[in-house]
C-alpha cells in the first residue's frame, strides 16, 4: 500500500473535473452563429414546438364544440403569443434562449372548464365554444397575477436562494423524464412512421458526424429537418398510395398527412387580437383553480430554466434573474388570457432539449424563431402546411428532447456527495416519488374518469388533483423540503448538497459572467436593481 505523503500517481483513475459551465457547446448564449446557419436554426426550433401547439388545440377545441375552423385560428392566436412572449422573455426576461410556449400543465384544468354544467345547455356548437373559451380567457387572467407578483416583487427569488444542485437534480430530471407519455406512447400511435423518424434521427444527430467527418457541424445541428423532411415525404407518399384507405379513424388520424383540417379551416391572413373571441368571463372557483396550475407551472419552468441555462453553456440563474423571467412568464400568461389560447405558457421543453441536440444556446436563434412564429401565425394556410405533420413525427423527437433535459438534470450530481447517504435518500426518494404518486393520480383519473379527490367543489378537486398529477412538481417539493431540513446544521452538510458551488451566483454581482449573460438591454438594469 502506498504511503500517504505523496500525491496521486499519474496512472491512477482520476475523477473528472466539475464544470459550472458545459464545455464543447459550440455557440453560448452571446455568441451567435452566422446568419444564414442562424436562420435555418431558428427555423428548426420553430419546427420543433409546432407539436405542443397543435396538439393542445386540437384535444380541446373539438369539446368546445369548435370545427376545423376555429382549431386553426385558436392554433394561429397560440403561435403568435408565443413568438410575442419568447421575444419578451429573451429581451427582458432571464434572457436565456427559451422558448415560450403552450403548456400541458394547464390543461386539466381547462377541460374541467369545459365540461362546467353551464355550458351544456348551449346548442347552438360555435356559441358554446366562444361562451367556454371566454371562461377560459378570464381563469388565465386572474391566474396570471400569481406568478407577475412572485415574479416581479422578488418572493420566488428568496424561494429559489435555497435550491441547491441536490435539490435541482430531481426537479430538472423529472421535467423531462416525467413527459414520457408523450414521447414512445405517441410514436406507436403510428409506427410504421413514428420508428423511422426516432432511427433517422438518431442516425443522422449521433452517427452521421463520425461517418461523414466533413459534414459534423451539419448533420448533427440539423438532424429536425434531415428527418422531418425525409419522413414528411415518406407518410405522405404512403397516404396517397392509399395504404389507409379503409383504416381505423384513429389511424388515419395518427398517420395520415391530410386528415388534420388546419389548411382547408385556416384563413390566407389573419392577425390575432386581443379578445377576439368577445370579452372574458370570471367565476372565483375556476380562477383559484388555474391559479394552482399556474403555479406548478411556474415550479415546472425553474426546472426548464436550469435546463435551458445549462445547456446554453450559461451560468447558474442567479434568483433574481430566475424571479425576472417568472414575472415575465406571468406577463405571458396574461397575453394567453387575453388573447384567448386555450391554455397557459412555459418553457417549451422539446426546444430545451433541441439546444441539447445541436450544441447551439444562441440567444439570437430563439428570437429568430419567434419571428418564424409570428410570421406564420399571420399568414395561416402556410402556418397551417407545418402544423399538419403527423403527430408520430413529433412524437419521435420528443423520445430524444425530453431525454436530453432529463440528462441535464442529472449532471447536477457532479456537484454533490453520492457516497452520502444523506443524498442516496433525498435523490431516490424524491425521484421515486415523483414518478409514483402522479402515476397513482393518473391511473385513478383515467379508470374513474376523475381525481382521487372528488367532492362537490370542481375547482377545490383540481386544486388537489392538478399539483400531485406533475412529477415535476411532486419530486422537486418533496427533494427541496427533505435538502432545506434534513441535517441541514451538520458542517458537512453544505458541500454534500454541492451548495458552495452556487455560493457566487446568489447574488447577480457575485461572478462577472452573469452580468455578461444575463444584464438587461437599454441599460434597464438600474431601473431593475433587486430583481
Amino acid at each position: 500500500m502506498a504511503g500517504g505523503g505523496g500525491g496521486a500517481k499519474a496512472d491512477e483513475p482520476q475523477p473528472h473535473p466539475s464544470k459550472d459551465q458545459l464545455p464543447n457547446v459550440s455557440y453560448c448564449i452571446t455568441s451567435p452563429p452566422p446568419w444564414p446557419e442562424a436562420i435555418l436554426l431558428g427555423f428548426q426550433h420553430y419546427l420543433v414546438m409546432l407539436g405542443t401547439t397543435v396538439l393542445i388545440p386540437t384535444a380541446l377545441v373539438p369539446q368546445m364544440g369548435g370545427g376545423n375552423e376555429e382549431k386553426a385560428k385558436v392554433i394561429q392566436t397560440l403561435l403568435f403569443v408565443a413568438g410575442l412572449n419568447t421575444l419578451l422573455q429573451s429581451l427582458f426576461g432571464s434572457r436565456l434562449p427559451a422558448v415560450m410556449g403552450g403548456s400541458y400543465t394547464f390543461v386539466p384544468t381547462t377541460i374541467s372548464i369545459i365540461l362546467a354544467g353551464r355550458f351544456s345547455d348551449e346548442s347552438n356548437p360555435r356559441q358554446r365554444f366562444e361562451r367556454t373559451m371566454r371562461a377560459i380567457q378570464g381563469s388565465l387572467i386572474v391566474a396570471s397575477t400569481l406568478q407577475i407578483v412572485l415574479g416581479f416583487s422578488g418572493l420566488w427569488r428568496n424561494v429559489t436562494r435555497f435550491l441547491s444542485p441536490l435539490s435541482a437534480v430531481p426537479l430538472v430530471s423529472l421535467v423531462g423524464f416525467g413527459l414520457y407519455e408523450f414521447g414512445f406512447p405517441g410514436v406507436a400511435k403510428c409506427v410504421e412512421i413514428g420508428l423511422p423518424q426516432l432511427i433517422l434521427l438518431i442516425f443522422i444527430s449521433q452517427y452521421m458526424p463520425h461517418v461523414i467527418k466533413r459534414g459534423k457541424n451539419i448533420f448533427d445541428r440539423f438532424a429536425v429537418i434531415f428527418s422531418v423532411v425525409i419522413v414528411w415525404i415518406y407518410a405522405h407518399l404512403l397516404t396517397v398510395g392509399g395504404a389507409y384507405n379503409g383504416a381505423p379513424p384513429t389511424t388515419q388520424s395518427s398517420c395520415r398527412t391530410d386528415r388534420a383540417g388546419l389548411i382547408d379551416g385556416a384563413p390566407w391572413i389573419r392577425v390575432p387580437w386581443p379578445f377576439q373571441w368577445g370579452a372574458p368571463a370570471f367565476d372565483a372557483g375556476e380562477a383559484f383553480a388555474m391559479m394552482m396550475a399556474t403555479f406548478v407551472a411556474l415550479v415546472e419552468s425553474t426546472g426548464a430554466f436550469i435546463a435551458v441555462s445549462r445547456y446554453a453553456s450559461a451560468t447558474p440563474l442567479p434568483p433574481s434573474v430566475m424571479s425576472r423571467g417568472v414575472g415575465w412568464q406571468g406577463v405571458g400568461i396574461l397575453l394567453s388570457g387575453l388573447f384567448g389560447t386555450v391554455t397557459g405558457t412555459s418553457v417549451s421543453v422539446e426546444n430545451a432539449g433541441l439546444l441539447a441536440l445541436t450544441r447551439v444556446g444562441s440567444r439570437r436563434v430563439v428570437q429568430i424563431s419567434a419571428g418564424f412564429m409570428i410570421f406564420f401565425s399571420i399568414l395561416g394556410k402556410f402556418g397551417a402546411v407545418f402544423a399538419s405533420i403527423p403527430a408520430p413525427i413529433i412524437a419521435a423527437l420528443y423520445c430524444l428532447f425530453f431525454a436530453y433535459v432529463g440528462a441535464g438534470g442529472l449532471t447536477f450530481l457532479q456537484f454533490c456527495n453520492l457516497n452520502s447517504f444523506r443524498t442516496k435518500f433525498i435523490l431516490g426518494f424524491s425521484i421515486f416519488i415523483g414518478l409514483s404518486v402522479p402515476q397513482y393520480f393518473n391511473e385513478y383519473t383515467a379508470i374513474k374518469g376523475y381525481g382521487p379527490v372528488h367532492t362537490s367543489g370542481r375547482w377545490f378537486n383540481d386544486i388537489v388533483n392538478v399539483p400531485f398529477s406533475s412529477e415535476p412538481f411532486v419530486a422537486g417539493c418533496v427533494a427541496f423540503f427533505l435538502d432545506n431540513t434534513l441535517h441541514r446544521r451538520d458542517s458537512s452538510i453544505r458541500k454534500d448538497r454541492g451548495k458552495h458551488w452556487w455560493d457566487k451566483f446568489r447574488s447577480y454581482k457575485g461572478d462577472t459572467r452573469s452580468e455578461e449573460f444575463y444584464s438587461l438591454p437599454f441599460n434597464l438594469n438600474k431601473y431593475f436593481p433587486s430583481v
